[in-house]
């Protein structure tokens, strides 16, 4: 039976770039699962290839039909905005393994979903001034850029990944990101562990 790979990280860990990565890596076979945001695309997002962008009608809907797997709500300062994976066909871990990005709230849920011993924790830290650098490079890329945005998801990720909760969620290997390449191998090496 197949495996999840959950990658979790503060923002700006380098998780998506991970993330994608790892799905070229033909030998590890990873499917991905897109996941469902109601939040705004950003100028270098597709529709479908990051995340399914819907609005509020279409969460409701999967909401009210018993088909969400897990979801988390922020407020922001641009109103609410909320990330979710739906049971919509896209997850048979009967035929394969997946690769997932999320935060230790999904985590759980996902665990509490599919099984614990379904759902492979990776999760990726950088030191928070290097992060905050990384997140207003990114932020200044953008048409039209939102820091008063990126400043919260700053401190929010303070308490959401704080070291109590990482301990609770059972998450025991941790993956610097200070040299992509040695992270990337690191993890590629703990993934192959876990399916052979």
């Amino acid at each position: 039976m197949g495996k999840i790979f959950y990658i979790m990280g503060k923002s700006a860990s380098g998780k998506d770039s991970i993330y994608q990565q790892l799905l070229q890596k033909s030998d590890l076979g990873l499917q991905k699962i897109i996941l469902y945001t109601t939040r705004p695309i950003r100028d270098e997002e597709k529709q479908g290839r990051e995340y399914f962008f819907v609005d509020e009608e279409r969460y409701r809907k999967f909401k009210e039909e018993g088909r969400l797997i897990e979801w988390r709500s922020y407020e922001t300062v641009h109103g609410v905005w909320t990330y979710f994976t739906a049971d919509d066909g896209q997850i048979d871990l009967g035929k394969n393994n997946f690769l997932a990005i999320g935060t230790l709230e999904s985590y759980e849920k996902m665990k509490d979903y599919f099984g614990q011993g379904r759902i492979c924790p990776i999760y990726v830290e950088v030191e928070d001034g290097e992060r905050l650098w990384r997140a207003l490079l990114r932020e200044r890329k953008q048409d039209r850029p939102r820091y008063a945005e990126m400043c919260r998801r700053f401190l929010a990720d303070e308490k959401d990944f704080s070291e109590d909760n990482i301990r609770k969620a059972g998450i025991e290997r941790r993956f610097v990101n200070d040299d992509s390449k040695i992270c990337l191998a690191e993890i590629e090496s703990y993934i192959k562990n876990m399916l052979y």
